[in-house]
């Protein structure tokens, strides 16, 4: 997919630091680096992952993340494309993300994240996340 949809008032820097958030995701999943993941969160921030698992608080999402990253990628890529983004405030931004992750064996996981982030002193985190799988045929 290669059409990104923006809703509400934005500034095209505000897009582009939204962006940047999502290939950072992108960039520490690939590269295992759980420290670099968890910066991008608010201290007070909500992770649902992708197996429903609830963690609520950067320390609950680093403690998870240094548990199951490190190796979690072996031979395995993802990618992240930001499919459309809504801004509730000018501060404030539900991101809808295309993941697809690729397998060894050839296959692809497809995901369909919801990452809503807020604006806090110059800077866009992740603040209430939900990581959905996509069902094949969907």
């Amino acid at each position: 997919m290669s059409t990104m949809s923006i809703s509400g008032q934005a500034r095209p820097t505000d897009i582009e630091a939204i962006k940047q958030v999502v290939a950072a995701v992108e960039h520490s999943q690939n590269n295992e680096l759980p420290d670099e993941f968890v910066a991008l969160f608010r201290a007070d921030a909500i992770w649902t992952t992708g197996h429903g698992k609830r963690l609520f608080g950067r320390e609950a999402i680093s403690t998870f993340t240094h548990q199951v990253l490190p190796g979690g990628m072996r031979d395995t890529t993802v990618t992240f494309e930001v499919e459309h983004i809504l801004f509730i405030r000018p501060d404030v931004a539900a991101v809808k993300v295309r993941q697809v992750y690729r397998n060894p064996d050839g296959t692809e996981d497809v995901g369909t994240p919801l990452f809503v982030m807020a604006e806090e002193e110059g800077r866009w985190r992740l603040t209430a996340c939900q990581n959905t799988g996509v069902l094949s045929g969907d």
